[in-house]
């Protein structure tokens, strides 16, 4: 997209505003099934806790893909938006039991990531196809704080606990159909992620009857200039040459399963915000804009860096700026960061806004949430409405009048 299209949506459907480029995504998903073409049987799975907007999951769809979800209400969505339930799978963490027999009921894939609802569910259910996902304790990416299969982590069942998974497996005879993992995101080394993909293949060998094996995501993507990123095509070539031979050694073609998010959606997102106040302080020129954490959180909750430019003027002068928020809280999104020249009323825009950013928006300090704009065939196409004073309200009650106040 350019800077004018994106000019004349903001000035369309106003701002702050979410606007997301389906070519992008389209090239995205293209450019990983091409890199495991060589593999008989892949399935996309898209993580939509990334960007769970009905109108995206109904493109993705399009596309040929599944959905990978983490919460029954995703679940939900999914089914609204016409996915058939075998294309959901369904891989949660620290919910009950009752919501997984409630998913399950859906005739939606269920993947299991603990001993004890592993053999509460399979006690009751031991016909139903289910899924493992195991932990392999290795840290693909270098940030705890989105790196998932680190020792330490909360999701998945140890390797070093595979001995009691399989009596659980065996006394229940529960029907074991894939083996999951997911190493978290941002992937910076490939070697790292086969030599997780090893530990995955071992743990396979245990079980018979497999019809897939997951291998998750975290596929890395580029937020600045010379970014690294995954190098897709070089996984694509060694991992679809190994899990072939994995294939042929077990007797039986397996499905080869991602559920890519960010990578798919991440740099098709721009978040655009005007500039409400340029304030010069002792030692720093501060761009406030009509938005703040409530709307972008990522910068301050994981310290991630999303590229700011000024589209109204971008080829100013550039001067440092401290990019903040209209939250009565500190919400910086950059800090002392060059930037052609602001001047009250510019539109600045944030690249790489696709993914876990309007998925993670709140109406914290009373503010509402941004629309969402989807821009396909060379327009812009309104798929989530500004919030208004009434949605705020909504689902609130007032004080019951038989209530006596202090």
């Amino acid at each position: 997209m350019q800077a004018k299209d994106l000019l004349q949506l903001a000035e369309q459907f106003g701002n702050p505003l979410y606007v997301y480029d389906a070519e992008k995504i389209q090239s995205q998903y293209n450019r990983l099934t091409k890199a495991f073409s060589k593999v008989d049987k892949l399935r996309i799975n898209y993580a939509m806790k990334a960007l769970s907007n009905v109108a995206v999951l109904q493109l993705i769809k399009e596309m040929g893909a599944g959905l990978d979800t983490v919460s029954i209400q995703e679940v939900q969505l999914g089914l609204h938006a016409g996915y058939a339930p075998d294309k959901i799978f369904y891989t949660p963490n620290g919910v009950s039991l009752e919501e997984i027999e409630e998913v399950n009921a859906m005739g939606v894939q269920i993947n299991i990531d603990n001993l004890s609802i592993l053999e509460q569910f399979g006690t009751k259910h031991p016909n139903v196809p289910v899924c493992i996902r195991i932990n392999p304790h290795v840290m693909a990416g270098g940030n705890t704080n989105i790196s998932v299969g680190h020792i330490d982590s909360k999701f998945g069942i140890s390797i070093h606990q595979l001995p009691h998974l399989i009596r659980i497996v065996e006394n229940t005879k529960m029907n074991i159909v894939g083996i999951h993992m997911h190493t978290g995101s941002d992937i910076l080394d490939i070697e790292v992620f086969l030599y997780a993909a090893e530990i995955l293949f071992d743990v396979a060998k245990k079980f018979k009857n497999l019809e897939f094996l997951d291998f998750g995501s975290g596929f890395k993507v580029p937020y600045k200039k010379d970014d690294i990123e995954t190098d897709i095509e070089e996984l694509g070539k060694k991992l679809s040459k190994r899990f072939n031979a994995f294939c042929t050694e077990y007797g039986k073609d397996l499905t080869l399963i991602f559920e890519p998010g960010k990578f798919l959606v991440s740099e098709a997102g721009f978040f655009l915000a005007k500039v409400n106040v340029v304030k010069q302080t002792t030692s720093t020129v501060f761009a406030g804009i009509d938005s703040g954490f409530n709307h972008l959180i990522r910068p301050m909750l994981y310290g991630s860096q999303h590229h700011i430019e000024n589209i109204s003027h971008p080829k100013g002068k550039e001067r440092f700026y401290s990019v903040v928020g209209y939250i009565c809280e500190t919400d910086t999104f950059a800090n002392n960061r060059r930037i052609s020249e602001i001047k009250e009323g510019d539109i600045l825009c944030f690249r790489n806004a696709g993914a876990y950013c309007f998925s993670m928006a709140s109406n914290y300090n009373s503010r509402y949430k941004p629309a969402e704009v989807l821009w396909l065939n060379g327009e812009g196409h309104l798929i989530r409405a500004r919030e208004t004073f009434e949605d705020l309200l909504k689902n609130q009650l007032p004080l019951p009048t038989t209530v006596t106040t202090v």
